[in-house]
Order: C-alpha cells, then sequence, then structure tokens
C-alpha cells in the first residue's frame, strides 16, 4: 500500500509539474522551465521504475494469445508515452538556452517546433492514461484520506463534476486554440513543418513580449535561406532569459493558478472522455455475455 501511496504522490506531482510547462514564463521564467523539466525527466524514469515488474511482465507475455486486449492497449499506450516523454527531455536539452547554452545539432527550430507539438500530444495521451487508471486514483486517495460514501449519492456527484469539467475544459480548448495547436502537430508529422512555429505564438520581441513587426508582415528574409551567425557559434541570449522565437506556450498569462487551470482542464476533458467510453465499453460486454 505504501508503494500505491508513493506512485500516487509522484503523478500528482508529475501531472502539476508538466501542466506548468505549458507557459516558459511561470515562476522563475526560462531557467525554471529548464531545470524543472531535467526534475521531471528524472521523476518520470522513478514512475517508469516503480511499474517495471507491470512492463516486465507483459511484454513478455506480449505474444501470449491469452494476454487481454486491455492489457494490450495500456503497454501500447505507456510505451508511447515514454518514447514521448524522452523525445520532449532531449529536444528540451537541444534547443536549451541556460542549462545547455552551446549544444548546437543543427535545424533547431523543427527541435523547437517539435518540441512544442509533442508536448500537446503528451497532454491528451496522459489524461487518457489517467482516465483508464482512474478507478486506482480514487482508492488510492479514499484510503489516504479515510474517504467512505455510498455509492448513491457519490455517483450523482461525480456525473455533475464530470459535467462541469467537459464544460469548462471545452471553453479552455477554445480558448486557447487547442485544436488547431494539434493541427499543427499533425502537419510536423505528416513533413510539413515549414517555418511556422505553432501559429506565430514563438516569433516575438523577449524583453518586451510583443511580436516582431517585420515590413508588410513578412518575415526576415536571409541570403540564400541561411540562418545568421552568431559570434563563437553560441546561441544568443536575450534578457530575461528570454530567447528568439521562445515565448510561452500559450501566449498568455505566466500566472501559476492560471496556466494550471487552463491545462488541467483540457487535460481532464481526456480523463473524463476516456473514463466514461470504457465504463460504456465494459456495460456492452456484460451484456452480451449475460
Amino acid at each position: 500500500m505504501k508503494k500505491n501511496y508513493a506512485k500516487f504522490a509522484i503523478d500528482l506531482f508529475m501531472a502539476i509539474m508538466f501542466v506548468l510547462f505549458f507557459n516558459k514564463n511561470v515562476l522563475d521564467g526560462l531557467a525554471y522551465h529548464e531545470i524543472a523539466g531535467l526534475v521531471f525527466g528524472v521523476v518520470f524514469l522513478t514512475h517508469v521504475c516503480l511499474n517495471l515488474n507491470w512492463v516486465k511482465n507483459v511484454t513478455l507475455k506480449m505474444f501470449d494469445k491469452r494476454l487481454p486486449w486491455k492489457a494490450r492497449g495500456s503497454y501500447a499506450l505507456n510505451l508511447l508515452l515514454l518514447i514521448s516523454m524522452c523525445f520532449i527531455i532531449i529536444s528540451g536539452i537541444i534547443i536549451s538556452r541556460v542549462v545547455f547554452p552551446n549544444i548546437n545539432l543543427g535545424n533547431e527550430g523543427w527541435f523547437k517546433t517539435t518540441h512544442i507539438s509533442v508536448s500537446f500530444l503528451v497532454l491528451i495521451l496522459v489524461g487518457v492514461h489517467v482516465g483508464l487508471h482512474w478507478h486506482w486514483v480514487v482508492n488510492v486517495f479514499k484510503r489516504m484520506v479515510h474517504f467512505k460514501a455510498k455509492n448513491k449519492w457519490a455517483g450523482y456527484v461525480a456525473k455533475v463534476a464530470a459535467t462541469l469539467i467537459l464544460v469548462f475544459s471545452s471553453c479552455e480548448i477554445i480558448q486557447t486554440g487547442f485544436l488547431n495547436r494539434m493541427a499543427s502537430a499533425a502537419s510536423i508529422f505528416g513533413g510539413s513543418t515549414g517555418n511556422s512555429e505553432m501559429e506565430g505564438h514563438h516569433d516575438f520581441n523577449g524583453k518586451s513580449g510583443q511580436k516582431s513587426d517585420f515590413t508588410n508582415g513578412q518575415r526576415l528574409d536571409f541570403t540564400n535561406g541561411q540562418k545568421p551567425a552568431f559570434a563563437n557559434e553560441k546561441k544568443p541570449d536575450f534578457a530575461d532569459g528570454d530567447r528568439r522565437g521562445g515565448g510561452d506556450h500559450d501566449g498568455g498569462s505566466a500566472n501559476v493558478l492560471t496556466v494550471l487551470l487552463t491545462y488541467t482542464g483540457i487535460m481532464s476533458a481526456f480523463v473524463v472522455l476516456t473514463y466514461y467510453l470504457r465504463k460504456l465499453t465494459v456495460r456492452k460486454k456484460r451484456r452480451k455475455t449475460a
């Protein structure tokens, strides 16, 4: 049971850290974003290690026909999460300005754009992951707070809460342009990256926070399509730790509570949808076998 408590605490800690990454101006700005990102990587690997026995058992039984499809689907989802998280961490190191300022692997624009796009994809995957394990989350939480309630009224409260969450998250999805960002992510994985970086939200002046104003709205055009060269091949260092094109992921407020509510709300939409879709599927299977 203590292991479940530790896993619950780690998962909650990771969820809070992850949603705060969607605005790089929270807390200490870019410094927090990068340092906390490395801490997140260590905590994520700890999470994987705590579930290593499950991973090992399912991997060994992957070609066993008796292995339930639920376990196969959960395994595939976790594998996709592992790959995506590793990419986010590695790409974050590559585009680093504070912790690793001298790493130059070329095509940094692609790494930065994909780093952001994969982050939005992972937000959905995490929501689905939590939704599939929601019963475990609720049970562990109840034991931690010694909460006991009758299922009758608790069920009504849960349904009302789920409805409110969906309404709130729908508003946040519209306000943040989340669907447009996912479309941008799809275009990246489809091989059409171009020079756009999340609909221009990352093309701004680091000091003032305003977008650059080019003539007729055009971007700078360098000779022969080459990027400008910097002294000693070092990446530029802008005021307050802001880098060119490195605005916060949503172009909005840097208030911690606002960021938490916005992106936890969006993630919660996928938690709710996954939970109730799974519940509906289980009911249909029970009716067929009855």
